[in-house]
C-alpha cells in the first residue's frame, strides 16, 4: 500500500537513488551473524537479530560501536570494525537476498523510461561489499553508479554522495527520488532538496517515525504506484 504525504511529480523524475540494505536487499541474517562473530571473538555476549537490525543504517563503524555498547576505547573499536568487515566480506552472501518485487520494479521502470530515468545505489555500507553484493545478486546492471559509505569523506545523511550522483546524472535535485528504509535516507534526500520514499518493510522502519517521507510503502511493488 502507498501512504502519500506529498504527491511526487513522477512525470518529471529523472534519477532514482536506492539505499541497499533494507531497501533492495534483506541482509539482516548475514549482518547479524557477522556482528555476533565479532562479539564472540572479543568475548562479548551475542545480540538478538532485531537489536542488531536496529543499529544498521549509519555505516559499519557505527553498527559495530552500537553493538559493543559505545566503548570509549577507539583502538578497540577499530580492531572490532576490522574483524567485522573481514568476517562479513566472507559471509555477506550466505543468506542475503533481493526482496520480492524489486526486479519487477526495476524492469518496468527501465522499460517505461529507458535512458530518461537513471538509477543508482547510495549505501552507507562500504563500497566494496556494496558493489560485490550488487554484482552477485544481478542488481548491478540496472545502476549507472553504486556508491558506499567510504566513497566520500562523509556518509548519509550528509548529502555529498547524493549531490555527486545528481551532478553525474546531470539532473536537478527536484528531479531526484531517494528510496530507503531509515530516517538517514529521508534526511539525505531532504538535505539535497530531493524527493523521498520510506520503506516500512526494511531493517529499521521505526526510524521513519521521526522523519517525513513524501510517501511510505509496505512492499517494493508499491514503488510502482509512485513511479508509474
Amino acid at each position: 500500500m502507498l501512504h502519500i504525504a506529498r504527491s511526487i511529480p513522477k512525470e518529471t523524475l529523472r534519477l532514482l537513488v536506492f539505499d541497499l540494505d533494507g531497501t533492495l536487499i534483506d541482509s539482516r541474517a548475514d549482518l547479524t551473524a557477522s556482528i555476533n562473530a565479532m562479539l564472540g571473538h572479543f568475548e562479548r555476549p551475542h545480540l538478538p537479530e532485531d537489536v542488531i537490525a536496529s543499529y544498521i543504517g549509519d555505516g559499519a563503524t557505527m553498527l559495530v560501536r552500537r553493538s559493543l555498547g559505545d566503548p570509549a576505547d577507539e583502538a578497540f573499536v577499530d580492531k572490532a570494525v576490522d574483524f567485522f568487515l573481514e568476517y562479513y566480506r566472507e559471509h555477506k552472501l550466505d543468506h542475503t537476498y533481493v526482496y520480492d518485487g524489486v526486479f519487477e520494479v526495476l524492469d518496468r521502470v527501465s522499460a517505461r523510461y529507458g535512458d530518461r530515468m537513471k538509477m543508482a545505489v547510495l549505501s552507507n555500507k562500504p563500497v566494496g561489499p556494496s558493489r560485490d553484493i550488487c554484482d552477485a545478486l544481478n542488481l548491478a546492471p540496472y545502476f549507472f553508479q553504486i556508491y558506499g559509505g567510504n566513497s566520500f569523506p562523509t556518509k548519509k545523511p550528509d548529502p555529498q554522495g547524493l549531490l555527486a550522483l545528481i551532478a553525474e546524472a546531470k539532473v536537478r535535485p527536484e528531479e531526484v527520488l531517494m528510496i530507503g528504509d531509515t530516517d538517514v535516507d529521508i534526511l539525505t534526500a531532504r538535505n539535497a532538496d530531493a524527493w523521498a520514499i520510506g520503506c516500512k518493510f526494511g531493517l529499521s522502519p521505526h526510524t521513519l517515525e521521526y522523519t517525513a517521507p513524501d510517501c511510505l510503502v509496505d512492499t517494493p511493488l508499491d514503488w510502482l504506484a509512485a513511479l508509474l
